[in-house]
């Protein structure tokens, strides 16, 4: 089969199209065609090592196809399946994990049932969990126009809290405007002092910041005393150690680094997560930007694109026709 093979880590050049032997499913997986693959920031950290994985690898975790073959036969062949954890995405075939698959409606959209599951269900984890919005709540969302920004700009509207995010160009202001945002600022180094302004001179309840590096010492400055930091990404880089008492001069504040691993890790978790997003895509509650398709042998390009920070909204990897 064909498939996006890593054997050195590094920039997107590495991303190499390549032939490589077919996978074979355990007891606890079921081997499915990919349609399309969904593209990530996590696979740019596995890509340059920032996150470990043995060489050669394939990267990607999430995408859509159908079944192939179920070693126990609970699951019919051709079944039309969703997922956001089966490292070796990137490929014709892929092993997924029988507790993390989702069944798609047949005449869903493939680029988004392939998109929505990472991003949707950390968007979810980050409003439904991470801190609970509600009505009279503020937050703040960075890469507001990113695939995870735009749902959880969603997310947090339809939850009755005021939103605001922080992009880098009117184009990506004015999507930022149609998911939901109620101000909408750019990037700056007193992106803190102008939020708290603007938001009566308080700071917000809660930051979502996914940028990482550039943007997360105007998280601290932007939330309010005992207000929360999630740092759930690093688009710009990983955010160098910081001595505690930081948390403290802020006002007593609560930094946490979460996951969707650990936000999915509950008996039950994931399956919650995973129907509320495609329930809300069903209905019409949730619209997801697939702004972004190529064919999978441009996978280079497709990080490129996404590390460059021109793409919004989800962008997907075409492996094979449904």
């Amino acid at each position: 089969m064909h498939a996006i093979q890593i054997t050195e880590t590094g920039g997107p050049e590495v991303l190499r199209y390549a032939e490589v032997p077919a996978p074979t499913p355990s007891e606890d997986e079921v081997l499915v065609d990919v349609t399309v693959a969904g593209v990530n920031y996590i696979d740019t950290y596995y890509r340059e090592g920032i996150y470990n994985a043995q060489t050669p690898f394939i990267p990607g975790f999430e995408g859509t196809g159908r079944v192939v073959h179920d070693p126990k036969g609970e699951i019919a062949e051709g079944s039309l399946v969703a997922w956001h954890h089966a490292f070796g995405s990137y490929a014709e075939q892929v092993c997924v994990p029988r507790n993390g698959l989702v069944a798609v409606p047949d005449d869903f959209p493939t680029e988004i049932a392939a998109s929505m599951l990472l991003q949707g269900m950390t968007a979810h984890f980050l409003s439904h969990g991470v801190y609970e919005l509600g009505k009279g709540a503020t937050c703040l969302i960075t890469a507001g126009a990113g695939g995870v920004g735009q749902l959880l700009t969603q997310m947090a509207s339809s939850l009755g809290a005021t939103v605001y995010t922080v992009v880098s160009t009117d184009e990506k202001e004015e999507i930022s405007y149609k998911c939901g945002a109620d101000h909408v600022f750019r990037y700056s180094d007193g992106l803190g002092e102008q939020v708290r302004r603007f938001n009566g001179g308080r700071g917000v309840d809660v930051v979502y910041d996914g940028v990482g590096q550039s943007t997360f010492f105007e998280s601290l400055e932007a939330v309010r005393p005992r207000g929360t930091v999630a740092l759930f990404g690093a688009a710009s880089g990983p955010v160098e150690p910081i001595d505690p008492q930081l948390l403290n001069k802020h006002g007593s504040i609560f930094l946490t680094r979460p996951s969707l691993g650990a936000w999915t890790a509950q008996e039950g978790e994931f399956q919650m997560r995973a129907q509320a997003v495609v329930q809300a895509v069903m209905d019409g509650d949730l619209k997801f930007n697939v702004s972004a398709s190529y064919p999978l042998e441009e996978a280079e390009q497709a990080h490129r694109d996404l590390q460059s920070r021109s793409t919004t909204g989800s962008i997907v990897l075409r492996v094979k026709q449904d």
